[in-house]
């Protein structure tokens, strides 16, 4: 992973352009992913590390989502055709499952982007195609970060060689599109989503596929996995951000709304902005 410490917003623009000039430049599609954190010491740790089930076993996670689902099914009324959870635990013994990406299901996936997008702990991590719309929720914060800086991480796949290589012997991330039946948020938000997973010696000789920690990947240095750039930008910044992207009508009640959220815009342009 790339840190850069950049002194204002202004350079953060100008350093992502450069970066994407040089992609383009040699070829690449400058195809990134962001991610807006509000304090440059937090690490990328999705809700369900955060809940502390780092390292869970994928179907251990399915077999707990697939009972959740008829009560979830009623509330909202809708209804996802996923695969019986002894199907999906037995396949996630093999190594081949994970690897050649028979999971999840495009359904599978679009309820666990449900799951995610309604506070259920998830083992997605969710990035947006906007650079703009990582930064507000980087800023988004009126509490000050340890090192006053934020930071905004800008993600791409298989950027070193053009492709990654699986058996790297440790975790790997994988990518699972935004292409995908929705709440509205995963539109409004540019919603992108990556899981990170390894095959893993649970004892006695028996392995299985567990979910992993990201930064575990970019801490390795292989040349045959993903890149991150870290940018941290001071959080003086703030308001002068925040201002700029409510020009634009970014703001939290643009990207969630809801009354809740459109209270929380007019309270920041009624008592910080004045």
């Amino acid at each position: 992973m790339k840190v850069i410490e950049v002194e204002s917003w202004d350079e953060f623009e100008k350093r992502l352009q450069e970066a994407r000039q040089i992609e383009v430049s040699v070829g690449r599609a400058a195809d990134y992913l962001f991610r807006g954190m509000g304090d440059s010491t937090w690490e990328l740790a999705t809700t369900l590390e955060r809940a502390g089930r780092e390292g869970i076993g994928i179907g251990d996670y399915y077999v707990l989502i697939s009972r959740l689902k008829p009560q979830i099914e009623s509330f909202t009324g809708r209804k996802w055709e996923i695969r019986a959870w002894l199907e999906v635990t037995q396949s996630l013994e093999h190594y081949d499952s994970w690897a050649n990406e028979s999971f999840p299901t495009k359904a599978e996936y679009s309820y666990m982007v449900h799951l995610r997008h309604h506070g259920f702990p998830s083992p997605l991590l969710d990035w947006s195609r906007s650079p703009y719309i990582a930064a507000f929720f980087a800023f988004w914060s009126p509490v000050k970060p340890h090192e006053d800086k934020v930071s905004i991480y800008a993600y791409q796949e298989k950027l070193a060689t053009g492709s990654k290589i699986t058996a790297d012997f440790g975790s790997w991330i994988r990518r699972g599109g935004a292409l995908v039946s929705a709440h509205r948020r995963h539109f409004l938000q540019q919603s992108d989503y990556t899981m990170c997973a390894e095959y893993r010696n649970v004892g006695d000789g028996f392995s299985k596929w567990c979910f992993a920690n990201h930064d575990a990947v970019f801490q390795r240095g292989s040349l045959f996995q993903d890149s991150l750039c870290k940018f941290n930008v001071p959080w003086a910044e703030r308001l002068h951000v925040l201002r700029l992207l409510d020009e634009y009508n970014l703001n939290v009640h643009s990207l969630f709304e809801s009354e809740e959220s459109l209270m929380e815009t007019l309270a920041v342009r009624a008592l910080e902005f004045h």
